[in-house]
């Protein structure tokens, strides 16, 4: 069992950490981060920017060991309640050798955990978390979510991020009845600017019937995949086997995993690479079923549907399609570790378990 952070409650401070790109620091960001530190007051909380969170993109490219120290003094500081990753990025790998080998963070993680919230190459942070014993959401960022451009937080968005101050037995995820296409203009001149949005037609079902449970483990493909590959870091496999964060074959078994794809929108014979690549690792075999993120701007919605599809025929896994986590706008929380239910007649995605201690 994963030890459970506590519900956010008014009046409790959160830090705000650059574990992978340092975007958050730079001078053309700076309409976006007012407008995120204003909607986080505006939930009661207090923002709190760790040391080297602002401090651009070159210095945090460049110092993998100040972004694990910022992470390890959000952990170590009692009145920090919670975390947010600022945006996600592709090293993030680079700060586990600083963070894995400290038993001062180690210990932290577990006694003192905290709610951690991210997508995209935080999925690194992620399954750190999960090997350390805590559990954290694969949900919204920073500058992705809390400093969207208009008006206020994408609706379905900001109802995810309310629900970490409740803490009700179940939840059921519902399906977002709209999405958003991203951005291609983050300007000033775009505050206030709605994003383009369409009707979504909800959860699709790819293959299985019936009701089925399993606890949650996944992320971004892109990232798992550069985890076993090496082929944009080669030594990030050797750091990720170091610290043995992929599970093992057997390990999957009771498991539901959630995949989504990045920004870069791989093409379908790319999507079918990293697919295989999981499935040679052990990861999607023996799964109980797999949760599958709408694909940014829904580009190759039906061409990664016959890729999982085929992929996985000989192990005949139950695949939910268009789920909203992920590159894909709006946003839901995914608990690790928690047990979820896949209701493949109705369809409906459900966490069985309260989401804090």
């Amino acid at each position: 069992m994963l030890k459970k952070p506590s519900k956010l409650a008014q009046g409790d401070k959160i830090a705000v950490v650059s574990l992978s790109q340092g975007t958050l620091g730079e001078d053309f960001a700076a309409h976006q981060l007012k407008l995120g530190k204003k909607r986080i007051e505006e939930l009661g909380l207090t923002p709190i920017f760790m040391p080297n969170a602002l401090k651009g993109i070159d210095f945090v490219k460049n110092h993998p060991e100040k972004r694990a120290a910022d992470l390890k003094q959000a952990f170590l500081d009692p009145e920090i309640k919670g975390i947010i990753a600022a945006i996600g990025g592709d090293d993030t790998f680079k700060i586990l050798p600083f963070l894995m080998e400290d038993e001062e963070f180690k210990q932290a993680v577990v006694k003192q955990p905290k709610l951690f919230t991210g997508f995209s190459d935080t999925t690194i942070d992620h399954l750190m978390f999960y090997r350390l014993g805590m559990q954290s959401f694969y949900g919204p960022s920073f500058l992705n979510d809390f400093a969207e451009l208009d008006t206020e937080m994408l609706p379905y968005t900001k109802k995810t991020i309310e629900h970490f101050f409740t803490n009700p037995a179940t939840t059921e995820i519902p399906a977002s009845e709209t999405w958003y296409e991203e951005r291609t203009d983050f300007s000033t001149a775009q505050v206030g600017q709605p994003r383009v949005s369409h009707q979504d037609s909800g959860y699709q079902v790819l293959r299985g019937h019936g009701q089925v449970q399993g606890h949650l483990w996944g992320g971004c493909i892109d990232s798992i995949y550069d985890a076993l590959d090496g082929e944009r870091y080669s030594d990030e496999p050797a750091v990720i086997a170091r610290y043995q964060l992929l599970l093992k074959p057997e390990e999957t078994e009771d498991k539901i995993i959630f995949l989504e794809t990045s920004e870069e929108q791989p093409e379908p014979a790319l999507y079918r690479k990293k697919l295989t690549r999981l499935a040679e690792a052990g990861i999607l075999e023996n799964a109980q079923a797999i949760l599958v993120g709408k694909p940014q701007n829904k580009k190759y919605f039906a061409e990664y549907q016959k890729e999982l599809l085929e992929v996985t025929q000989e192990y005949n896994t139950p695949i939910l399609y268009n789920a909203n986590f992920g590159h894909a706008y709006p946003h839901t929380a995914l608990p690790y570790g928690a047990l979820a239910e896949i209701d493949f007649d109705r369809p409906s995605l459900t966490i069985m378990e309260p989401w804090f201690a």
